[in-house]
């Protein structure tokens, strides 16, 4: 049972990079144009799931878009001109990894920005927690406190299995 099990986790892991949406009458009769289209299609964004690329999206936009590459290699296009094709019509948001551009600069950087940040905040943090712990002020109580521990102390014999019996041998 456990290896079913196992053998369903990994076909369930694997197949989603297997799995693609390109239709039958979709695929060119020449492989290396296919094989360019395939490589085009998995660096544009389906603009309906925006998360996927266009070979792995169902959507008709995705279908659509799909057609248009495979329509403007057809038409002895390069990659870069269909590329900019489909980025003067829909925009840089086409692109699954935007271009490093001024316009996209803030997109490139502010990642970086957030995860150094966030790392330099932990790091004081930390650093003023121990400084506090080596000053002793995290265990110091109060004159209050104190004294409220001496009446607790005081009030409740400690529980038998912790007093210490004196045997004599």
């Amino acid at each position: 049972m456990k290896r079913i099990f196992i053998a369903f986790v990994l076909v369930l892991t694997i197949m989603p990079g297997i799995v693609h949406a390109v239709q039958p009458d979709e695929i060119m009769a020449d492989p290396v144009q296919e094989q360019r289209a395939r490589a085009l299609s998995q660096q544009l964004r389906c603009m309906v799931c925006q998360n996927q690329s266009i070979d792995d999206s169902d959507a008709p936009l995705a279908r659509d878009l799909r057609l248009l590459v495979r329509e403007r290699i057809a038409a002895g296009n390069s990659d870069q001109q269909v590329i900019d094709f489909l980025v003067s019509r829909y925009g840089e948001f086409v692109l699954l990894k935007p271009r490093v551009e001024g316009h996209t600069l803030l997109l490139w950087l502010l990642t970086p920005a957030v995860l150094f940040g966030g790392a330099f905040g932990l790091w004081l943090y930390y650093r003023r927690r121990s400084r506090t712990a080596q000053d002793g002020a995290l265990f110091e109580l109060s004159p209050d406190e104190e004294a409220r521990l001496e009446e607790l102390i005081a009030e409740k014999p400690a529980p038998d299995h912790l007093n210490v019996k004196e045997t004599t041998s």
